[in-house]
């Protein structure tokens, strides 16, 4: 090779060199980035008020991430329209980690309930980790002369339009559940949907039953405030042991909501990877699981594929209920 031919060749090797470098700066600043976060403070957004299930386990999810991670998460209520104002809060939030969602089953059911959203929850949120499922029960109030599920439904039809069924608002979660039922059971109930809890309501009696998640009621039901005919999951749940399953007397009944962290499109895999690892380790440390437990979540962890999976099979699920029932959003 001559001296001539070298000399073209190293100039070029080194170039490719450089743009070898150049390519990778990117990607292994953007994991020195992922390996730094956060560095301040996170928001979750809940898309439903204070007090209620889902806001009750973003704040025990996110005050264990502040443990963990040395950086306060702050939880931020943005309730409305079924939660999508806080949905679409975050798909419009920059992709950088530091705005959050907590993720639930009524994010599926929207993607059917709602024909104008700016925005489609399977493609515009990514999955970041789910934190458990949450059997709801159907609790009735004491004044109510029934004690089992089927007293309910000899009641029900013995008394037909009598008995009010409340629900966090229409088309959500409480409110399909109790639909479900209605149809398997052959039923009829008066629907009252709340902006919001109903558990003032229901106590007193102006109410007669609904389909709540358990950390809403559980409180009530531990004091004989509200009396649990049975839980909406295939299974009993470990917090009311004593409790039966619809699906004890109901064939094919399964409705189970679910609690989980998404982020906007684009958020860095490494970022979602670390968020993940620590939701997953949340959900498995004893003190956390058990308080949990308490508040009637089953703690489950997820990788973000198969939490993703989980939404998009639970929408083609409560697709298919909306539509026969001729449900639509107020």
């Amino acid at each position: 090779m001559t001296s001539r031919g070298m000399t073209m060749k190293l100039p070029r090797r080194k170039f490719l060199h450089l743009a070898a470098v150049a390519v990778s700066l990117p990607t292994a600043s953007r994991y020195v980035w992922a390996q730094a976060y956060p560095t301040r403070p996170v928001r979750i957004i809940v898309g439903f008020p204070g007090g209620i299930a889902p806001d009750i386990v973003a704040r025990v999810t996110g005050q264990a991430l502040s443990e963990r991670l040395g950086r306060q998460f702050v939880i931020e209520n943005r309730p409305g329209a079924g939660s999508n104002i806080g949905a679409e809060i975050v798909v419009r939030a920059p992709s950088d980690g530091y705005t959050l969602l907590l993720v639930v089953s009524s994010s599926a059911i929207n993607a059917t309930l709602y024909s104008n959203l700016s925005f489609n929850f399977i493609r515009d949120i990514a999955p970041v980790a789910m934190i458990g499922l949450t059997p709801f029960v159907m609790v009735v109030n004491p004044k109510l002369p029934t004690k089992s599920v089927p007293e309910f439904i000899a009641y029900a039809k013995a008394n037909p339009d009598k008995i009010n069924m409340a629900s966090q608002g229409n088309g959500l979660a409480s409110h399909l559940m109790g639909e479900l039922f209605k149809m398997l059971a052959g039923v009829n109930l008066v629907h009252v949907p709340y902006s919001g809890s109903y558990a003032a309501d229901l106590l007193a009696g102006q109410v007669q039953v609904a389909f709540s998640p358990i950390p809403t009621v559980i409180e009530y039901i531990r004091d004989a405030r509200l009396r649990p005919l049975a839980v909406t999951g295939a299974t009993r749940v470990e917090v009311l042991p004593e409790v039966p399953a619809i699906s004890e007397f109901l064939s094919g009944y399964d409705a189970t909501g679910w609690n989980g962290i998404g982020a906007p499109r684009g958020t860095p895999s490494a970022i979602i990877e670390k968020l993940n690892k620590e939701i997953n380790a949340i959900v498995l440390d004893p003190a956390t699981k058990a308080r949990l437990i308490s508040l009637g979540v089953e703690p489950l962890s997820m990788t973000p594929a198969e939490f993703g999976k989980r939404i998009a099979d639970d929408t083609e699920k409560w697709a298919k209920v909306i539509k026969f029932a001729n449900i639509t959003a107020e």
